[in-house]
């Protein structure tokens, strides 16, 4: 069975989604050298945090984490784009892993009672096939030993994508709205946003409005990245 391993490695190899050169045994995902690059936000350190800070005035958010800087240029853009446009789901549990172990041990996130996914509208989930941020959200709720809820949240219009939006529009996006459903069983709860990059906070804070109609919910938000 090693022996037919190692002959799969050697005519199909793994590589690196950043650099792209072959990984050694004992990497996956990316090489030792770019995760070395990787623009860690430490934003598990501070309690005031920039992703706090972004949602003063435009909705209650008891606290809020991400792993990388997201700029326009550079490693962390690359592994956004191989997540959500070219299937490599292992991304989001790669960041998955690694923030869960950073925050499994802060007592801020022992009072979560569900993490839920930021939903994509179920024609874009179709076409796509997949939901980027839900392996990562698995990830974490395997760290946090917290239920993963899907289904409750649901997306009702479609956008484009806040990559190919001009600024104006980022900063101008009121079009994308969401419901929720059954939500008996989140009523009284605190609840764990997960996304992938946090550009304006428009998606986000649309999310946390349609959630916090139920009585007494609270939201903290969790990301792959935070654009810097």
């Amino acid at each position: 069975m090693t022996i037919l391993k190692d002959l799969f490695q050697v005519f199909y190899p793994k590589i690196c989604a950043n650099c792209e050169q072959q990984l050694l045994q004992n990497e996956t995902i990316i090489c030792t050298f770019c995760r070395h690059d990787l623009p860690l936000t430490n934003f598990n350190c501070y309690s005031d945090n920039k992703i706090i800070k972004s949602f003063y005035g435009k909705v209650n958010i008891e606290f809020g984490n991400a792993l990388l800087y997201y700029k326009k240029q550079g490693i962390t853009k690359k592994l956004i784009h191989e997540l959500k446009y070219k299937g490599n789901q292992q991304i989001g549990v790669l960041m998955g892993n690694w923030l869960g172990e950073i925050i499994k041990n802060n007592p801020s996130f022992a009072e979560i009672d569900f993490i839920i996914p930021v939903p994509l509208h179920p024609k874009k989930e179709k076409i796509r096939g997949y939901n980027q941020v839900s392996e990562f959200g698995k990830t974490i709720s395997k760290h946090l030993n917290k239920p993963f809820l899907e289904g409750v949240l649901q997306r009702t219009s479609t956008s484009k994508t806040q990559t190919i939006k001009s600024r104006f529009e980022r900063f101008n996006n009121n079009d994308t709205k969401f419901t929720t459903k059954n939500t008996n069983i989140i009523r009284n709860k605190h609840l764990l946003l997960v996304d992938d990059v946090i550009t304006t906070g428009a998606t986000l804070e649309a999310c946390s409005k349609a959630l916090q109609k139920t009585t007494e919910v609270k939201i903290s938000i969790l990301t792959m990245a935070y654009t810097a």
